[in-house]
């Protein structure tokens, strides 16, 4: 039952060229950022990555893209990586773009055994009836593209309303950091760092965890585990370091005190309250 592992690299020993990876994370916030550097060390490419985005362009899997070891993406948002935009528009790399909160259920459903499910989220959209662009080519032309995707109609309380079909994801590994874990594999999130890594630990066959704390069996709270040990089947624990290197993907301060001051349009209420 102890599920721990020495070294992030000996964890990610046996993932080979050309796997799927779901990888947790929401811009940089809870991202599994020491798996990725290993990986990148590891050399392993040819990867098709589930993620909701691909980090930045020196940060989290925006590493891997730079070294050209992604091949595919699955995402919802990716607009702070510019390489990215630069490999997918020069037909470099293959990219689905898929609705977040399809994505977040495909990867639920694969790790519950659920093969495909409705919705009417993208019905009357390129993401139900296909021709999304996937993937370019060095000339701009798109050579692969959406397929169009099975509709029904079904009856609801406010009448009969059309739902597409969208089918789980399985990847072969899964990557998530969590705040807490215990060495059966049970893992306890932070605040909004929770995000994608419960979903990316259900749909990978095989899922490696970084915990930041790593706590003996009985320690968590068994009401508060977010991520059940079965579900885990490799803890790697950090490193004081490695727990505190987290980065920003965009710093938002509060003017200083005296330049708040200096606004004559505040009164001094709103001043004293901005600066608390």
């Amino acid at each position: 039952m102890d599920k721990v592992v020495a070294t992030a690299a000996e964890a990610l020993a046996d993932i080979p060229d050309g796997a799927t990876l779901a990888v947790g994370g929401f811009g940089l916030c809870g991202i599994p950022s020491v798996l990725i550097r290993a990986l990148l060390e590891a050399g392993t490419s040819d990867l098709e990555v589930v993620s909701n985005n691909c980090g930045v362009d020196d940060w989290g899997l925006g590493l891997l893209l730079e070294k050209r070891r992604i091949r595919r993406m699955v995402s919802s948002y990716v607009g702070e990586n510019k390489e990215f935009a630069r490999q997918y528009l020069s037909g470099e790399l293959e990219v689905e773009l898929t609705p977040q909160g399809t994505l977040a259920e495909r990867m639920r459903a694969g790790g519950s055994g659920i093969p495909a499910f409705f919705t009417p989220t993208g019905v009357g959209t390129q993401v139900a009836d296909g021709g999304l662009p996937w993937r370019y080519d060095d000339a701009g032309n798109v050579v692969v593209s959406s397929p169009a995707k099975q509709t029904q109609v079904f009856e609801t309380a406010d009448g009969p309303r059309e739902y597409l079909l969208e089918h789980a994801i399985i990847a072969d590994f899964g990557l998530v950091r969590a705040w807490k874990g215990d060495r059966h594999g049970n893992l306890v999130f932070r605040d909004s760092a929770r995000n994608f890594n419960p979903l990316a630990a259900m749909c990978g066959r095989v899922t490696i965890a970084e915990v930041e704390e790593l706590v003996e069996p009985g320690e968590l709270d068994p009401n508060l585990i977010h991520t059940p040990g079965v579900f885990v089947h490799r803890v790697v624990a950090l490193t004081p370091d490695e727990a505190a290197d987290k980065r920003i993907e965009k710093r938002t301060v509060r003017p200083e005190v005296e330049e708040v001051a200096q606004q004559p349009s505040r009164d001094h209420r709103s001043i004293e309250g901005e600066v608390r």
